[in-house]
C-alpha cells in the first residue's frame, strides 16, 4: 500500500502531537475552540442538543438519561490548517466542514443545512414535467380545435376525406390481416404490458440502464395517456365516414391513442437503445422501433379509425411526451460544487469553469485498463473517443491480479501523464486513485465493472464510450477521499464507501461467475443469505467526542451515497464537502427490517419527532464526521469500494479533503 499523502497527521500519535500556530490560509477547522463545532449527531429524536452543532466542543450523541457532553476537541489537522496534500485550499464558498450542523437518521434534511439532492432533484423534475405537460395539453387541444374549426376547409385538411376513401378502396384480405396485427401493437393492453415488461427488464437484467431509464419510460407512456384523455374530452371529432374494421371506442377521433401510445413506448425504447446499448446493431434495432409507431398510425388510418391528421396528432403527442420526460429525467445527475472566484478553461470546451484545477494539458494520456472487462473492441472505442477530443499521444497500461492499478498509475505519473483514464470496476478505480491522491493529475473514469459506484455518483453515463466523452467535455473537480486502516488492514483510500458487517459479507459471498452472469443483482442474492448473520456490538468515537455504544448488523462509511439502481443509501453523503458520513444498520425482527427498508427508500433521513424521548435503538442511524474510530466486539468482514479485505475488530476512517481530481460532466450533459 502507498504511504499516506504528505503532510497528513499520524493518527496513532495524534494525542501527543503539540498544537501548532494556525496557518495564515483559511483553515478547514479554526484553532479557536469557539469555532470548533464538529458535527456529530444523535440517533434519537427529541434528545436535547442532538440537532445543532455546539459552539464550544463536539456535540456528544446520547440517549435520554445517558450522560454526555462536550469533550476536549481534537483539532483537524493538528497544525490548525487543512492537510498539506499539495492541492490548493478549499475554494471560497465551498461547503465548510466547521459550519455543518449535526444530523441524525431521524432528522429532516432542512434541519441539517444540507438538503437532500435526491429529493430536491426529484421535486424539480416533477415540477418541470407538470408544467411542460400543461403546455403540451394546451398545444394539442389548440391544434385539435384548429383542425376541426377554421382549418377544416383549408388544403391539405380539406382533402382528408379523399385519403380515407382511397385507403378503403385499397383494402385486401392480406392487408386487413396485417393491419390488424400491426394495430394491436398500439392497443392499450399491449402498450401497458410492454411498458411493465420493459421497466422490469431495465431494473433486473444486468448491465441495462437501471432505475432512471425505467422511470423515464413509464412516465413518458403515462404522460401521453393523460394528455390524450384531456384532448379527447376537449376536442370532439367524428371518425372517418368509411366502413370501419374495428369497433369504435367512445373517444374522439383526434388524436390517435394507438399511435400516441406506440410512439411513447417504442420510440422511448429506441432512445434507450441508442443511449445505452453498444455495437452497430443498436442503430438497426432503434430504426425498427421507430418504424413501429408509423406502421401503427398507417394501420389505424387504413382500418378507417382515424383521419391522417389524427395520426399526426398521435405522433406529436407521443413525441412531446418523450421530449419532456427525457429532458427532465435523463439529463443528470451532476456533482454540485460552488463556483469561487478565478476561472480556468478546460480543453475541448469553450465554457469557463471556476474553482477547478487546470484541465489536462497537451502531454501524454495514459489509459489504465482491466483486461478482464475491456476487450480489444472496448480499447479501440476508448482510443477513438480520446482522438476525437484531441488526445493523440495515448499509452495503454494493463492491470494484473497482483497490481490492480496502483503501479501502472505511478508509472504514468513518473512519465509525466497529463491525464489518466481508468477503465474498470470500482476496485480498479480505487487502486488508481491511491496513486493519484494529492497529485492534481486529472482522472477520467470509464465504468466497465459491476457496480461502477464512483461513475454513478459523478453523474457519468454507464456506457464506457459515452462516459469518457462526457468526462472529456466536462470539468476538473476535486473530490474527497476516505482513508481507512485497522488491525490487519494497512492504510488505504476509498473513493465511495467502506464498510463492515452485512455489506462486506455480501460482497465476499458473491462469486466472480455470478457477477459476470447476473451483474449487480447477484449481490442481492448473496445479501439474502447473510441476513441471518448475528449482530455485533461496537464502540464508536467520532472526532474525539466521548464514545458511543451501538449494536449493528452493518456499518457503512460513505464519501458518496448512491448505489446501484439509483438508490441513495446514504442520502446526505457528498464527495466534495470535506466530510464523511456513517450509516449504522441495526433492525430487529421483521418490523425493524420493514422500517429500515422504508427509511432507505425515502432517500432522506426521517423527520424528527420533537416529543420522542424513548431509548429504543433505531433501525438506521446516520452520523457525520471527519475522523471515526470503530471497535467491534468480534471480528467483522470488511470491504473497500466493493472489494473484500481482511476481517478485523477495528476500523479507523478519516476524510482526505479534495485529494482527487476527477473530470465531471457539464450540467445538462
Amino acid at each position: 500500500m502507498p504511504t499516506d499523502i504528505p503532510g497528513r497527521r499520524d493518527t496513532r500519535t495524534e494525542e501527543q502531537t503539540p498544537d501548532a500556530p494556525a496557518a495564515p490560509a483559511a483553515p478547514v477547522v479554526p484553532d479557536t475552540p469557539e469555532a470548533t463545532a464538529a458535527p456529530v449527531v444523535s440517533g434519537d429524536a427529541g434528545v436535547p442538543g442532538g440537532t445543532a452543532a455546539r459552539p464550544a466542543a463536539p456535540a456528544v450523541p446520547h440517549r435520554a438519561g445517558r450522560p454526555g457532553g462536550p469533550a476536549t476537541p481534537t483539532r483537524w489537522p493538528p497544525s490548525g490548517g487543512r492537510p498539506a496534500t499539495g492541492l490548493p485550499d478549499r475554494p471560497p464558498g465551498a461547503a465548510d466542514a466547521t459550519a455543518r450542523p449535526s444530523r441524525t437518521g431521524t432528522e429532516a434534511p432542512g434541519a441539517t443545512g444540507r438538503p437532500s439532492r435526491a429529493s430536491s432533484g426529484t421535486a424539480r423534475a416533477a415540477g418541470v414535467i407538470a408544467a411542460a405537460a400543461v403546455c403540451q395539453a394546451a398545444l394539442m387541444v389548440g391544434l385539435g380545435l384548429l383542425i376541426t374549426g377554421p382549418a377544416a376547409r383549408v388544403w391539405p385538411l380539406s382533402s382528408e376525406d379523399g385519403v380515407d376513401d382511397a385507403l378503403e378502396r385499397a383494402r385486401t384480405g392480406t392487408l386487413d390481416t396485417v393491419s390488424s396485427v400491426v394495430s394491436e401493437a398500439g392497443n392499450t393492453g399491449t402498450v401497458v404490458l410492454g411498458t411493465v415488461v420493459s421497466c422490469l427488464a431495465l431494473l433486473l437484467i444486468p448491465r441495462l440502464p437501471r432505475l432512471r431509464e425505467a422511470v423515464f419510460l413509464a412516465v413518458a407512456v403515462s404522460l401521453q395517456s393523460l394528455v390524450f384523455l384531456v384532448v379527447t374530452e376537449a376536442v370532439d371529432r367524428t371518425r372517418p365516414d368509411v366502413d370501419r374494421l374495428d369497433a369504435s371506442p367512445p373517444t374522439s377521433s383526434y388524436t390517435s391513442g394507438h399511435t400516441g401510445a406506440a410512439t411513447a413506448l417504442y420510440a422511448g425504447l429506441a432512445v434507450l437503445v441508442l443511449h445505452r446499448a453498444k455495437g452497430p446493431w443498436r442503430r438497426v434495432v432503434a430504426a425498427l422501433l421507430l418504424l413501429l409507431p408509423l406502421l401503427v398510425g398507417l394501420a389505424r388510418a387504413y382500418r378507417g379509425m382515424h383521419h391522417p391528421t389524427d395520426v399526426a396528432g398521435g405522433l406529436l403527442n407521443g413525441g412531446l411526451s418523450l421530449l419532456i420526460v427525457g429532458r427532465a429525467l435523463l439529463a443528470g445527475p451532476h456533482l454540485p460544487a460552488p463556483l469561487p472566484s478565478g476561472a480556468t478553461r478546460h480543453p475541448g470546451t469553450t465554457r469557463t469553469t471556476r474553482g477547478a484545477p487546470a484541465g489536462p494539458g497537451s502531454g501524454r494520456t495514459t489509459v489504465i485498463h482491466n483486461p478482464t472487462v475491456t476487450d480489444e473492441a472496448a480499447r479501440d472505442a476508448v482510443r477513438g473517443v480520446l482522438e476525437q477530443h484531441g488526445h493523440h499521444s495515448v499509452r495503454f497500461l494493463e492491470t494484473t491480479a497482483d497490481d490492480p492499478g496502483e503501479g501502472p498509475a505511478r508509472d504514468a505519473l513518473r512519465e509525466g501523464a497529463a491525464l489518466v483514464v481508468v477503465c474498470g470496476g470500482d476496485g480498479t478505480v480505487r487502486a488508481v486513485a491511491e496513486a493519484l491522491a494529492g497529485t492534481g493529475t486529472p482522472l477520467a473514469v470509464v465504468p466497465c465493472g459491476t457496480g461502477n459506484l464512483l461513475a454513478r455518483n459523478l453523474g457519468l453515463p454507464l456506457e464506457p464510450a459515452k462516459a469518457l466523452s462526457a468526462a472529456l467535455r466536462g470539468t476538473p473537480r476535486r473530490i474527497d477521499l476516505g482513508r481507512v486502516e485497522g488491525d490487519g488492514l494497512p492504510p488505504a483510500h476509498f473513493t465511495v464507501m467502506s464498510g463492515a458487517g452485512l455489506d462486506a459479507a455480501m460482497l465476499e459471498g458473491t462469486s466472480d461467475r455470478a457477477k459476470a452472469t447476473w451483474g449487480w443483482p447477484a449481490y442481492l442474492v448473496a445479501g439474502l443469505r447473510e441476513l441471518r448473520a448475528p449482530r455485533t456490538r461496537l464502540t464508536l468515537r467520532l472526532d474525539g467526542a466521548p464514545p458511543l455504544r451501538r449494536g449493528a448488523r452493518m456499518v457503512l462509511v460513505a464519501n458518496a451515497g448512491t448505489v446501484q439502481g439509483g438508490t441513495a443509501l446514504v442520502p446526505a453523503a457528498r464527495p466534495d464537502d470535506g466530510l464523511l458520513d456513517l450509516m449504522i444498520l441495526d433492525p430487529h425482527g421483521p418490523a425493524g427490517w420493514l422500517t429500515a427498508v422504508r427509511s432507505l427508500l425515502r432517500r432522506r433521513p426521517s423527520p424528527r419527532t420533537g416529543g420522542r424521548t424513548d431509548t429504543a435503538p433505531r433501525p438506521v442511524e446516520y452520523f457525520t464526521f471527519r475522523r471515526a474510530e470503530i471497535h467491534f466486539e468480534a471480528p467483522q468482514p470488511r470491504e473497500l469500494d466493493g472489494d473484500p479485505v481482511a476481517p478485523g475488530r477495528r476500523l479507523t476512517a478519516e476524510v482526505v479533503p479534495g485529494a482527487l481530481t476527477v473530470l465531471v460532466p457539464e450540467r445538462g450533459e
